[in-house]
């Protein structure tokens, strides 16, 4: 290796362990406050605090890692520039690539070693913080509930309360779906107020619930035409629901992590695959129905003769719109109302059924974006580097004035796309593979563009470049003036 290139690295690898840690510090405080809370006041050891704050500062590795890529990037660059290092490296015939070459090799391996940090090394970090912070909150019996927000922890059933005072436990504006019956029959519980706790074994939920209402929507086997809803009220109501520890699990952790936030690449795939079938089996037994024998049950520009879904020999085909004028009003005005209330029922039970479904895309939308994002971070480290390094040959500053200006403006712009990008990818508005790879896409071009700029030794953020330019400009325009013009400026 040559003293130069062994000059380059030592000039990077300070900058960059310094400002990793000192990123991987500052969003390890953000952790630090967002679980306050659940670590305080329980009694814990210091080693499973330390255990827990280690696996938070590897789940923050793929934020901070870019960043730091970036700002020890624009440093050292910056550095060399302005103590014209780099100036008596160009003198010497070296172009700025063959100077960057170490550094390449480095952001490579770096990079590599990145992805098998993603795929491997969160995924468990984010398994053994999901059982601490359950460990820790299984401590208390009662629930935790958002406003406003459904609670999903429990099988076959959705919770959602208005407030949930937190010293008495107390839950107002309570509604309770329940779906656990085997034959399709959903119970609606509304209710002004009432407890939910757990048992001290943790295996049973008990409920308490004042003045409110119970519908009980039941399937018979025709449910299109023969549903029936029963209501009841009470003053107060008592239930013990037996509680699947697994599932309860799952549910409370469910606003922090994931299920696809737990699994490498081989085990989302593999999730990929079993969800895929749950929606496929789920829409068939959902819509086959509807479609087969009510919708497009005459209909072959739809479903075709020869269509797997049902026999149409025994159906004749019959002209609806010629037939129903001919009908006497009594008979239309039944046909109408049978046909409202069929399509209305069926539209109850289906926007119903097609929850499960919902449910299940949502978790294949998330386990894509997981698996796209193990990609896309090495990918990114080296976009940042390519971006960060020609900005500092540019700009010719170190230190951590105008490099850390520069370095935030376009994590910020990356952190935007990429959080939009995401969104949009996990609610199911975009693929997948255009949601998570947007922000490298976008920000490719400008490396490409700041490379060129700094290899050709572009003056492209030299003030001075346009302070001189700026000069000439209105020395021009004020030999063009008119006369009248300069008497009257003066």
């Amino acid at each position: 290796m040559k003293k130069i290139h062994k000059l380059v690295l030592k000039a990077y690898l300070g900058p960059l362990l310094a400002v990793f840690f000192i990123v991987q510090f500052i969003l390890m405080m953000n952790f630090v406050w967002r679980y306050i809370d659940e670590l305080t006041g329980k009694g814990l050891e210091a080693s499973t605090i330390a255990e827990l704050l280690i696996c938070g500062s590897i789940n923050m590795i793929p934020l901070g890692l870019p960043l730091a890529m970036l700002l020890s990037a624009i440093m050292t660059m910056g550095n060399l520039g302005e103590n014209f290092e780099l100036l008596a490296m160009k003198s010497a015939g070296l172009s700025l690539m063959r100077i960057l070459k170490p550094l390449l090799v480095l952001v490579f391996f770096i990079s590599v070693g990145s992805f098998f940090v993603q795929n491997n090394l969160v995924p468990y970090s984010n398994q053994r913080m999901y059982d601490i912070l359950f460990d820790v909150r299984e401590q208390r019996q009662e629930l935790k509930f958002q406003d406003g927000v459904f609670f999903n922890g429990l099988p076959d059933m959705s919770i959602r309360v208005g407030h949930q005072d937190d010293k008495t436990g107390l839950l107002t504006n309570v509604l309770i779906y329940d779906t656990r019956s085997k034959n399709g029959d959903m119970t609606t519980t509304l209710a002004d107020s009432g407890y939910i706790h757990m048992s001290q074994d943790k295996a049973y939920l008990y409920v308490t619930l004042f003045n409110g209402r119970t519908y009980e929507h039941t399937r018979n086997s025709q449910w299109y035409d023969k549903n029936t809803m029963r209501e009841h009220i009470f003053e107060r109501q008592d239930a013990t629901i037996p509680v699947d520890k697994v599932s309860m699990r799952q549910g409370d952790m469910s606003k922090e992590f994931s299920e696809s936030q737990t699994r490498n690449m081989a085990e989302l795939e593999e999730l990929m695959d079993s969800l895929h079938i749950q929606i496929d089996n789920a829409t068939l037994a959902t819509y086959g129905p509807l479609l087969r024998d009510h919708i497009f049950s005459r209909d072959t520009t739809i479903i075709p003769n020869d269509s797997i879904l049902f026999d149409r020999s025994k159906y004749k085909a019959i002209n609806f719109y010629d037939s129903i004028p001919e009908l006497a009003m009594r008979t239309r005005a039944k046909v109408y109302s049978v046909a409202s209330n069929t399509a209305r029922s069926a539209q109850g039970s289906y926007s119903f059924d097609e929850q499960s479904s919902k449910v299940w895309l949502t978790q294949l939308y998330r386990a894509e974006t997981e698996w796209h994002r193990k990609l896309t971070l090495p990918f990114s480290i080296i976009v940042f580097f390519m971006i960060g390094a020609p900005l500092g040959a540019i700009i010719k500053k170190g230190g951590l004035g105008l490099p850390i200006v520069i370095s935030v403006i376009f994590f910020v712009i990356y952190y935007v796309i990429s959080i939009s990008g995401e969104k949009m990818a996990k609610e199911g508005t975009w693929e997948s593979l255009y949601g998570m790879w947007l922000p490298v896409v976008v920000l490719t071009p400008v490396a490409i563009y700041l490379t060129y700029k700094a290899t050709n030794d572009s003056s492209l953020l030299d003030m001075d470049w346009y302070d001189v330019r700026i000069r000439k400009m209105r020395r021009a325009l004020s030999k063009r003036l008119p006369a009248w013009m300069k008497r009257n400026k003066k």
